[in-house]
């Protein structure tokens, strides 16, 4: 069985560890989002699998859609988030050297965990 952590802003499942990659499905939900953050050692590739996720990456607004990719280079600040009124779920597939979640340094957090 694969380990589900639920969060304030929804939940992630990890798919997969390995030494040198992690999967997680990351499910957001309507109205929430992720705090603003960045990795000392790793990088993240999403992709969109249900709905349009809203991302901030070192500044700039962008959006995808389901079927759309984005790559997150490490050391990027970047904070994904659902503007829309559906659960918003994509795949990120960590690759680097470490995948702990004290990996995540919060430069800014909704729910006051910074």
């Amino acid at each position: 069985m694969n380990l589900i952590e639920e969060r304030p802003w929804g939940k992630y499942e990890v798919l997969l560890e390995a030494n040198d990659v992690k999967v997680k499905k990351i499910t957001v939900n309507p109205k929430q989002r992720l705090s603003y953050q960045y990795h000392h050692k790793r990088q993240e590739q999403w992709v969109v699998v249900i709905g349009r996720l809203s991302i901030v990456l070192d500044g700039n607004k962008l959006i995808r859609e389901a079927s759309e990719t984005i790559s997150i280079p490490l050391g990027s600040h970047h904070r994904a988030w659902n503007e829309t009124e559906d659960v918003v779920v994509f795949i990120e597939v960590q690759t680097g050297t470490y995948f702990g979640e004290d990996d995540i340094v919060r430069i800014s957090d909704d729910y006051k965990r910074c």
